[in-house]
């Protein structure tokens, strides 16, 4: 397969945080505001604590997303991330992001993920220092800085992430998208945004709002004063 002709970029709604007995009904709201990239979490439940989704959400978004000329980004929450990627893939996925904590092979599955002809990325926990993609940058399409512990909800926003996010965008290449996940609403993107962020991915802040749409309004306002 090719390199995929899509991107991610701007407000990427986390359907984690949607209404799973209206799925293709919210994922469509997004999109008609606006919404270009469509997160979806995976965990497994030793990773991080919490059990999600599998490849067939994917599958069931896949048509809908790429109708609108959107980027399915799925986040591998997993341990040994290498050993789905193919799955992933087959089910729609535009992008794969492994956890360099996950697997003592992250050249090989960022290989992988590129062979199965999606964008790599390559995602950091708050306590692992943005040096660990030094040794990567050549490899990966998206760092991935997470903003709260993942796999636990309810964290507030970690106040030392844009000083992360500075030291990651200068080790990345130009062009590498620099992804943000975790407690990011209208206050906390723009800061974000500024530190270098290029992807920002909500999830209450969007789906929990009264109006989806504009809170996805509002956080792209956000990024781009």
């Amino acid at each position: 397969m090719g390199e995929p002709a899509r991107r991610p970029a701007g407000v990427a709604p986390s359907i984690l945080a949607a209404d799973f007995g209206r799925l293709g009904e919210q994922v469509g709201l997004v999109l008609d505001a606006g919404a270009r990239t469509i997160h979806v979490d995976v965990m497994d439940g030793h990773f991080v604590p919490a059990l999600s989704m599998g490849p067939a959400v994917v599958t069931a978004l896949a048509e809908q997303v790429h109708g609108a000329a959107g980027y399915l980004d799925v986040h591998l929450m997993v341990e040994r991330p290498e050993r789905h990627i193919g799955a992933f893939a087959d089910a729609g996925a535009d992008g794969i992001t492994i956890h360099v904590e996950a697997t003592p092979h992250a050249n090989y599955a960022l290989a992988a993920v590129r062979d199965a002809g999606c964008r790599a990325g390559l995602a950091l926990n708050p306590g692992t220092p943005a040096e660990s993609v030094r040794e990567l940058v050549d490899d990966l399409d998206l760092v991935l800085c997470m903003t709260v512990n993942p796999g636990w909800g309810g964290q507030a926003f970690l106040p030392g992430s844009p000083a992360k996010l500075e030291r990651l965008r200068g080790l990345l290449r130009a062009g590498t998208a620099l992804e943000v996940d975790g407690g990011i609403d209208a206050t906390t993107a723009g800061p974000c945004a500024r530190a270098g962020a290029t992807v920002f991915v909500a999830g209450s802040a969007v789906f929990g709002a009264p109006d989806p749409a504009a809170a996805l309004r509002a956080i792209a306002e956000a990024t781009s004063g």
